[in-house]
């Protein structure tokens, strides 16, 4: 498979095998797929399908034990532990399931964190969290510390931190899993409409029919293998 930089995602034969004892489990076997710039794609599947261990491949947290994943045309799975960690400081954004804020730092400062990484200079970080806060309904939440706020608050910080460092990629492991549903479509919307407006891709790890429903893709697994890929019509 070629490296090819119209692919934020490009991986090939990509396996997962852990020891549990004496017994080695496949978690994933020969996954390979395409994932263009831009892309509001889920990877859905049951309990143990693989698809929180994709998104960990993916991420670099954790390594293929056999097979190679590119990166916006950067070969991750080759890559030294301190490489992949500034390439993933600059590249990816996570939203997970349990929000993980900083609960002793305010919404600005759970917002600038990895732009503090990124070295980035204190006016910008200002600049950029003002914007975000902007994008997701959260002007005048500044100085409010995370046990303040709602599960659909914390979900907004948490979807402003991750995009607020310009990645090229954001993943998300079941970011609607603790919120009602109405909420739930409310920050999906929110998500679908960043996508659209920043083209930044979006990769889901899910159960929710809420979030199949809006993807543009569904990638399912089972058993470890990819068994399905629907490309739906894009809504306009």
């Amino acid at each position: 498979m070629e490296n090819d930089k119209n692919y934020v995602i490009l991986t090939e034969n990509v396996t997962k095998t852990y020891k549990e004892k004496y017994v080695e489990v496949k978690a994933l076997e020969g996954i390979s797929i395409k994932i263009a710039s831009g892309e509001f794609t889920a990877i859905v599947g049951a309990s143990g399908s693989g698809k929180t261990t994709f998104l960990n491949l993916i991420s670099g947290i954790d390594r293929v034990t056999k097979g190679d994943i590119w990166l916006n045309g950067k070969l991750i799975s080759k890559m030294k532990s301190g490489e992949l960690a500034d390439f993933r400081r600059d590249n990816i954004g996570f939203i997970f399931q349990s929000y993980n804020l900083i609960p002793v730092l305010n919404v600005m400062e759970n917002i600038e964190y990895g732009m503090i990484l990124q070295r980035i200079n204190r006016n910008e970080r200002h600049k950029r969290v003002m914007e975000m806060l902007n994008l997701v309904n959260l002007n005048g939440y500044e100085k409010r510390h995370p046990p303040k706020l709602s599960g659909g608050e914390q979900q907004r910080v948490a979807i402003a931190r991750a995009m607020v460092t310009k990645p090229l990629l954001i993943l998300a492991d079941e970011p609607t899993a603790n919120l009602d549903s109405k909420t739930g479509s409310m920050l999906l919307d929110m998500m679908r409409e960043l996508n659209r407006k920043t083209k930044v891709t979006f990769l889901f790890s899910t159960h929710d029919p809420m979030i199949m429903e809006k993807a543009d893709r569904i990638i399912t697994l089972k058993d470890g293998q990819v068994v399905d890929d629907e490309v739906k019509a894009v809504s306009q």
